[in-house]
């Protein structure tokens, strides 16, 4: 079925959302556990069926597809806005974040010139949805976000991230519930 967008549901897709000016906010726990509890939210209400993820300081990457009515384009749209909210509200509250001041003025200027937001932004325009056609690519975007972490050096495994899927593909359990498909 096709949606306004284009994007059709049932069909699985390679994600990518990223915090405006690249701004390393992931690299607190707490800002974490809010992009987790939402996904963890899209996944049990939304109907969002997750294959693999990993959070990184400034982006997410995810495997993704929709089994309800609403489309992945939707789900985004809705996880992007929550989100949003919640880590600006965290970040407007927390008095001892370091970077508290420097954060809400880049997100206040990524808002100043965007019809959609008010007073800040905190995510990119889009979610760059790449539709996974073939096992060769699930494989080849799975191998890519869970080697992200190995890139960055936070890990000499990808099992070892928390912030991942790797460990689910390992033979373990992570901190959120994905399918994992055999690859």
């Amino acid at each position: 079925m096709n949606n306004a967008k284009g994007i059709i549901q049932d069909e699985v897709y390679f994600i990518t959302t990223t915090v405006v000016n690249w701004i390393d906010i992931f690299t607190r726990p707490k800002y974490k556990h809010i992009v987790l509890e939402s996904l963890d939210y899209c996944r049990q209400h939304k109907g969002l069926i997750i294959y693999a993820w990993v959070l990184m300081s400034n982006h997410l990457h995810a495997i993704v597809r929709s089994e309800s009515n609403e489309s992945v384009a939707d789900i985004m749209r809705d996880f992007k806005k929550h989100t949003s909210k919640r880590i600006i509200a965290e970040l407007q509250d927390d008095m001892q974040e370091s970077r508290r001041e420097w954060m809400l003025s880049q997100f206040g200027f990524a808002a100043a010139n965007d019809t959609k937001t008010s007073k800040y932004r905190f995510w990119q325009d889009g979610y760059h949805p790449e539709q996974i056609a073939t096992p060769y690519f699930f494989k080849q975007k799975l191998r890519y976000i869970h080697d992200n972490p190995v890139r960055q050096e936070y890990v000499s495994r990808p099992a070892d991230y928390l912030y991942s899927s790797a460990i689910d593909y390992d033979g373990g359990t992570g901190l959120l519930s994905v399918e994992v498909l055999a690859v």
